[in-house]
């Protein structure tokens, strides 16, 4: 004879409605927990949460006004946790590996249990340091959000005259200032951009973007090879057709290699 098994009190946090009221009703149909609560509403989460212990939360990541990351390490005490999520497969390998399980959206029955399942067994193995681990790898996960959301510039205005023509940032090969002025350097034409060398460098995605000069930030994806210059330097030939030769300044050339992974 099996010995009842024991409900997890769980509180459900996701901005989307219909995925709460779906969720509700596959937790209703294992019969293998409580529903304390549930909201919309990250601030309401946090301060129910802040009250109230409950086993665990299933929480939305990408919530308006306040992640699912920010809002665990805004808790006094840390609950177990399962992500509802189309989140990155990177961090969500990074979930489980440190114990922090997901579920990735439309929720089905048989992960649903699964998760469950892995509860139970955390929960018994629940101690002050797990609690502790789990809760600094909610802020470094909060930080690694905040920090991957940045919106980047898509486009970028070059005014002619009266008109003002939008360029596709992923199409211009460099940026470069000549004659005190910036210009975008595409394929076909030169265009004439208000922002100074180094507020892009600021704006644009540093994963694509890496200033090489002064006067010049380059678009990793149009790199060809690098040859090696006088001086310590460096010389990028581009694929854009000419081959176009661009000087790396030499207190440069340490970031473009490790962008490069050389």
């Amino acid at each position: 004879m099996t010995s009842a098994r024991t409900s997890l009190r769980v509180y459900l946090v996701d901005d989307e409605p219909l995925a709460l009221k779906r969720l509700t009703r596959l937790l209703d149909e294992t019969g293998r927990a409580e529903i304390a609560g549930s909201t919309t509403n990250p601030g309401e989460a946090l301060e129910y949460l802040s009250r109230h212990a409950v086993d665990a939360v299933f929480l939305d990541i990408q919530m308006p006004g306040m992640s699912g990351f920010e809002l665990l390490a805004k808790l006094p005490t840390q609950p177990m946790v399962i992500f509802t999520t189309a989140f990155d497969q990177y961090a969500l390998n990074a979930f489980e590996v440190n114990s922090i399980d997901y579920l990735l959206k439309p929720i089905e029955a048989q992960q649903l249990n699964s998760a469950l399942t892995k509860l139970e067994r955390l929960q018994k193995a629940e101690s002050s340091s797990e609690t502790e681990r789990l809760r600094a790898i909610a802020r470094e996960l909060a930080q690694s959000l905040n920090s991957s959301s940045q919106q980047f510039p898509k486009r970028i205005a070059s005014r002619v005259g009266e008109r003002v023509v939008f360029v596709e940032v992923a199409s211009v090969l460099y940026f470069y200032a000549k004659d005190k002025l910036t210009y975008a350097c595409t394929g076909s034409k030169d265009f004439v951009i208000d922002n100074t060398i180094s507020e892009l460098e600021q704006k644009l995605d540093p994963a694509q973007f890496v200033r090489i000069h002064r006067s010049t930030v380059l678009n990793l994806n149009y790199i060809e090879e690098t040859n090696s210059w006088f001086g310590g330097g460096m010389i990028v030939r581009l694929k854009d057709g000419k081959h176009t030769e661009l000087q790396v300044a030499r207190d440069r050339v340490r970031e473009l290699r490790s962008r490069l992974d050389f």
